[in-house]
């Protein structure tokens, strides 16, 4: 067991010391800083003004003038331009001329001859010729609603006609099969459960991929640096391959961590304060049971997919050679990340229901399923239980293979050679 604690400690200081981690780690930490911090760094560069300036449009209209009244009185719905609406006798007014001249007003609007009851043809003036689009669609909206008002009168309050512009709110629900086998509905999961699924499926892909290629490459450099035979005698094969796999299983914790870390510090920087509710993110509807599903789906497949690399790892004497022999595990690695990640807008297909079950396939699938499908307790318990069987075949036949393998050299044998060095050892 000493011995074991060694390997462990030795291989978890030697990996989080190397260039190649720490850069990894930096990179990753650097791009989600920026990821989150790009929408204060536009308006910082904007200028403090940008986010709260108010457009000013005039228009040109004599006292009284029912138009020009209805759009300076016009309440804009959420989302769109600050404008404000400054009326102006006639075009030779002179402090409307300053306003343009100094650049406090965009431009104005003018009125041809009323041709029925709503709102005669406008026309836009300005120094360009051209009209900004958010400005556009503010105009656009209050010129409509001052034509309703103008058409129906006195008829509707002027809140009764904005209530009819205002954008009707669409609800989501998911059907289920109900007991007596008809259709029953069931709320969708809230945004939030989206987000932490899609940041946990490439989070795990990636953990998962960078760690196993560690693995792999630790044991086949040792191998060809002829290093093996030394650590051989001094510590069983066993302890060795375990020993690796668990100390890059916690080089992969602290990674995971240090990037939470990240991201948990970058959301408590004073300007990402309403990050979360710019994006509508409500981290009380978050189910904390995805976050511990998800570890131990991470774990059980972390080793499922560590005790491959390992084995295919002792194999290899060249580490030239060891791209390609490792390239079988590294395919499976992509369809267990990939197949979830492209149905993560319907996680119920029938596809995803029997990877969820397939070893090689189950620990991101099922992540899928908890986070935003629809699945029952029976099944996670089935999942994690096949999972976990497979993990321990894996984990004996890793060893077999692992003791044979370490002392082979030259080309890379065979599977008939493997089979029958194997029956030479016995666990």
């Amino acid at each position: 067991m000493n011995k074991m604690g060694t390997i462990i400690s030795f291989t978890f200081k030697n990996k989080v010391k190397t260039k190649s981690f720490m850069i990894t780690t930096l990179i990753l930490v650097l791009l989600l800083s920026i990821g989150m911090n790009v929408p204060y760094m536009i308006k910082l560069f904007q200028g403090d003004d940008a986010a709260t300036k108010i457009t000013q449009i005039g228009v040109i209209a004599e006292e009284g003038n029912r138009t020009a009244e209805l759009l300076k009185a016009f309440i804009p719905p959420e989302g769109l331009a600050k404008v404000t609406v400054n009326q102006y006798a006639s075009v030779d007014n002179a402090d409307l001329k300053k306003a343009l001249d100094d650049g406090k007003v965009e431009g104005y609007l003018t009125f041809a001859a009323p041709t029925g009851d709503g709102v005669p043809p406008v026309t836009y003036h300005s120094k360009s010729g051209e009209l900004k689009g958010d400005v556009q669609v503010y105009l656009q909206s209050a010129l409509q609603q001052a034509n309703t008002q103008l058409i129906v009168g006195d008829k509707l309050t002027q809140e009764q006609v904005a209530a009819m512009f205002a954008p009707v709110q669409i609800g989501t629900e998911q059907l289920s099969a109900g007991a007596n086998g008809g259709e029953a509905t069931k709320e969708a999961p809230p945004v939030i459960n989206y987000v932490i699924v899609y940041v946990l499926l490439i989070l795990f892909f990636m953990s998962i991929t960078m760690t196993g290629n560690m693995i792999s490459a630790e044991i086949t450099s040792e191998k060809s640096s002829r290093i093996m035979e030394i650590l051989i005698t001094s510590a069983s094969p066993l302890t060795q391959m375990f020993g690796k796999v668990i100390g890059i299983f916690l080089v992969g914790l602290l990674q995971i961590a240090v990037i939470a870390a990240a991201v948990a510090a970058n959301l408590l920087l004073p300007h990402n304060a309403t990050i979360l509710t710019d994006f509508n993110l409500d981290l009380g509807q978050l189910d904390i049971s995805i976050l511990l599903y998800g570890l131990v789906l991470y774990i059980l497949g972390y080793f499922l997919y560590a005790l491959m690399y390992a084995a295919v790892g002792s194999i290899v004497s060249r580490t030239e050679d060891l791209g390609q022999a490792i390239m079988p595990v590294l395919m499976l690695g992509f369809v267990n990340f990939y197949l979830p990640l492209f149905s993560i807008s319907n996680a119920d297909t029938t596809l995803i229901k029997v990877a969820s079950y397939i070893p090689f396939t189950s620990p991101l699938s099922m992540l899928l399923r908890i986070g935003i499908g629809d699945v029952a307790i029976w099944e996670i318990i089935v999942s994690l239980l096949i999972l976990l069987v497979t993990t321990f075949i894996f984990g004996w036949l890793a060893a077999k293979i692992y003791r044979t393998g370490v002392l082979m050299y030259g080309k890379r044998p065979t599977i008939k050679e493997i089979r029958k060095a194997m029956k030479a050892y016995k666990i």
